[in-house]
This record gives C-alpha cells, sequence and structure tokens, in this order.
C-alpha cells in the first residue's frame, strides 16, 4: 500500500502496509490571500482494536488522533492531540428531529461551543450544502440558546458543502461567504491519487481553528460516511 507522506510523495512496499516516514517542512502556501496549513487525514487508528483517525502536520509529525475503542458506539467522538489530551468532544443531540450535533471543549459535557446540523438533500432542493455550523454563545443568564431539537436560533457561521463520500468538500464562512478549509483527494508521486482514507485538509488558519476544522471532518464521517452522496 502507499506510504503516507504529507507532502504527497510516497510509493508502494513490498508488504503491502502503510508506513509512515517524517519528512521536511513544506513552504508555507498563500491561498486567497492568507496563509494556509496542509494537514494529511488518515482514516486510521494507530491503536490495535480501535476505529478513528489520524493526522499529520507538514513535518508528518501527528498532530490530532482519534481512537473509538467501542466501533458500535456513533453518538459520540473525541478529537484528540498527539498525547491524547482531549480538545473537542463531539455529541449527537439526543432525542433530535434533525441529525444534530454539539461540539464541547476537552471532554466537558455542558455549555457546547458549536451546533452542526446535516442537511437533507431533497428533490425541490438542489443545494450542495451538507451541513450548517451555528454559534451557541451564552447570554447573559449563562443559558445556551439551542433550541429543543439542538439546534441554535441564531444564523450559521459556517457552511459545508460538497460530497465527502469524494473527499471533495468546501466549509465557507456563511457572512462573507469565504472559503476557510477545503478538504480534498491527496495525491501521492507521479500525480497517483490516494485512496479515500487518506486525504488532505487544507485550512486558513487565521480564518478558521485547526481543531474545530478537524472536528467538522470527523462530524462528516459520521454524516455522510456510509452515504453515497
Amino acid at each position: 500500500m502507499t506510504k503516507i507522506h504529507p507532502n504527497g510523495s510516497g510509493r508502494r512496499t513490498t508488504s503491502g502496509n502503510l508506513e509512515l516516514e517524517r519528512v521536511p517542512r513544506s513552504p508555507t502556501i498563500h491561498h486567497q490571500g492568507g496563509a494556509t496549513t496542509v494537514l494529511t487525514v488518515w482514516k486510521k487508528s494507530l491503536l490495535l482494536s480501535c476505529q478513528g483517525f489520524t493526522v499529520f502536520d507538514s513535518n508528518g509529525s501527528i498532530i490530532f488522533r482519534v481512537d473509538n475503542y467501542l466501533a458500535g458506539n456513533k453518538a459520540q467522538v473525541v478529537l484528540m492531540d498527539a498525547s491524547g489530551k482531549s480538545l473537542l468532544t463531539i455529541r449527537r443531540k439526543k432525542l433530535s428531529l434533525a441529525d444534530n450535533w454539539l461540539v464541547y471543549d476537552g471532554d466537558t459535557a455542558a455549555n457546547p461551543r458549536y451546533s452542526v446540523t446535516k442537511h437533507y438533500l431533497n428533490l425541490l432542493n438542489s443545494s450542495k450544502s451538507l451541513a450548517h455550523v451555528t454559534s451557541t454563545n451564552l447570554n447573559k443568564t449563562n443559558k445556551i440558546h439551542v433550541g429543543e431539537d439542538g439546534s441554535s436560533s441564531k444564523s450559521p457561521i459556517y457552511e459545508i458543502e460538497g460530497s465527502y463520500s469524494r473527499r471533495s468538500c468546501s466549509i465557507y464562512d456563511s457572512i462573507r461567504r469565504k472559503r476557510v478549509a477545503e478538504i480534498k483527494r491527496k495525491e501521492a508521486a507521479k500525480g497517483m491519487i490516494l485512496g479515500v482514507d487518506v486525504f488532505s485538509l487544507v485550512v486558513q488558519k487565521d480564518e478558521i481553528d485547526l481543531a474545530f476544522a478537524m472536528s467538522l471532518v470527523l462530524l462528516l464521517d459520521q454524516m455522510f460516511g456510509s452515504s453515497p452522496r
């Protein structure tokens, strides 16, 4: 199988196993007027008997991990740093009419930061939208602006469009309609396209937090991981 290489090169090994390699830092990429960070996302946990993700920076170093010990647990996902510290926890909203998820700091279970709702395609709506993100900021009485169905009363702050199954998605700032992050198929040596389990996450780091951008990838995988859309 192809070697995972954050800068895009790789070769086949005789054993067929994935090999990891530390690589020199790639030059800063300037995209849409600002510097971006390119992460390599591998849909695989480095721990045996776990399902999850391993995310590399441009040096080939691990920056994020997701290790799900219970493959059947689809209601919670924890994004960790390389040392295993919980950065963000994603929980599915219980008793929600929509496919709605809440994003919390660390491993807390109170005061979610964001609400993310799946967009359902119908014959009357040709929208490319996959999901929208709303803020769940606290008001003066420290109550969260989240409805009974888990959705926020505020307008979306981010819109996600494209096709996750094809690893071709864009995350837009809803107000300025500016692309702040992108999920792309990854190229290896000689222009060979890697499979969907290894792809790139391109993030405009001045526009959106790296960890939060990766949490949106995890949410898309929960919502559309087995969907042909």
